[in-house]
């Protein structure tokens, strides 16, 4: 069977949405509205497709774009964002992902970029082309009753307020706070003005069911700064005349505690809301344990997020910042020769130095190890006791640890 990887022209794009839709068993149809919405958003060099000669078909899809990730301390690198991925049921087992990933992490490396992520449908793909889980998220489901909240609570305090706002106020006030979290929690992706305007219903593909406005909280802080944004669903459902109604967040993003605690204060405050679905969260998050009684909070899901793959490691490990000081030898294996060799890492509080070295290693890892620690959130000790890093040096995953671990773990609040 012959079968061309290449990337795309215009003339390709309905066939290429047929594939990506029967990819993710979606009817193989696609409205011309949606055509036109997703030609406007995509950089054609930057997408590819599989097709089989005998029939001309495009039976695989990938498609990359430019993104910015926050790393531990605030500042952010350029990465990869891998998206659209799929192989129809009828050509799996040629080698097709493994040709258009490696088309693509070639080109990435070429441009500079840092990484590469993408959001992992399947855990055991990507681990074999160098990603690791680097993001995880947890969903709970809140019991308000349970939960044993203040009944008579009225507003925040200190003087902040909350506000009702529509998806205009969303479009004003949401990019810069949003830009503003990107500087305080690593893990955070950047969002365009074509995020915002599918967010607030603005834009919205064909294949999407019919726009219902969500209700848009923002919070304030006493001298008026906007702080935080929550937005939500309700579904109004009752039983026996009592409400049995469930509030489901979409995004809660807030740049202090304060905020933070006012938002899930309120949305758990809002009457007739008998249970709360957070949607994707940090594992860390402030709940549930701002609750009265934590144990209203049940976990719902708890899984890998976003996957990062090191495409110039140096460039990572400088990038970050470092609570302690300390130096180590790390060896990285890896076998596309994008981002591997042995690196001396000296950081510190004031910054960090990673280059090549001819020093004995003191750890070893795959890349993909790589990608999973840099954030912050694996644990190198665990890693060494699971055999996936190998001490060539007594205690250098604890010090590997100490250096790489953060106190928050990283979050990303967004799927792409």
């Amino acid at each position: 069977m012959s079968l061309e990887v290449r990337t795309i022209d215009d003339t390709d794009l309905p066939d290429w949405l047929r594939a990506m839709r029967i990819g993710f068993l979606q009817p193989p149809v696609v409205p011309k509205e949606e055509i036109e919405i997703r030609r406007a958003g995509m950089d054609f060099e930057r997408t590819q497709g599989a097709f089989d000669a005998a029939t001309g078909r495009c039976v695989g899809t990938f498609r990359s774009f430019t993104q910015r990730i926050t790393v531990p301390g605030g500042a952010s690198v350029t990465t990869n964002a891998v998206t659209n991925v799929t192989v129809a049921p009828t050509h799996r087992r040629r080698g097709l992902l493994s040709r258009m990933v490696d088309r693509d992490l070639r080109a990435a490396k070429e441009r500079g970029d840092a990484a590469a992520t993408l959001l992992s449908a399947e855990y055991p793909i990507y681990g074999r082309y160098g990603f690791g889980p680097a993001t995880w998220v947890t969903e709970w489901e809140v019991d308000v009753a349970g939960a044993r909240l203040d009944a008579r609570y009225a507003g925040p305090d200190g003087g902040g307020r909350i506000d009702l706002v529509d998806s205009a106020g969303v479009r004003e006030f949401g990019p810069g706070l949003h830009e503003r979290l990107r500087t305080l929690r690593h893990g955070v992706v950047d969002r365009t003005d074509r995020w915002w305007r599918f967010a607030t219903g603005e834009l919205a593909l064909h294949t999407e069911a019919s726009w219902t406005e969500p209700f848009h909280a923002l919070y304030r802080s006493a001298d008026g700064t906007v702080e935080g944004l929550l937005t939500y669903t309700a579904d109004d459902v009752w039983e026996a005349k009592r409400s049995r109604t469930t509030a489901t967040v979409r995004s809660l993003i807030a740049v202090s505690a304060e905020a933070e605690r006012a938002l899930w204060h309120y949305l758990l405050s809002v009457d007739w809301v008998t249970r709360v679905m957070t949607g994707l969260r940090a594992p860390d998050d402030l709940l549930p344990l701002l609750l009265p009684d934590p144990r209203a909070a049940r976990v719902t899901t708890h899984a890998d997020h976003l996957w990062l793959r090191p495409l110039d490691t140096p460039v990572l490990l400088e990038a970050r910042t470092y609570t302690g000081a300390g130096s180590l030898v790390l060896e990285v294996d890896d076998p596309a020769g994008l981002a591997g060799g042995r690196f001396l890492l000296e950081a510190g509080p004031d910054g960090a130095s990673c280059v090549p070295t001819t020093r004995p290693a003191e750890l070893a890892l795959g890349v993909g190890e790589l990608g999973a620690l840099v954030l912050g959130d694996e644990s190198a000790v665990r890693l060494a006791a699971l055999g996936r890093v190998t001490e060539e040096r007594p205690g250098a995953a604890e010090r590997a640890e100490l250096l790489l671990r953060t106190a928050r773990r990283p979050w990303c609040p967004d799927q792409f």
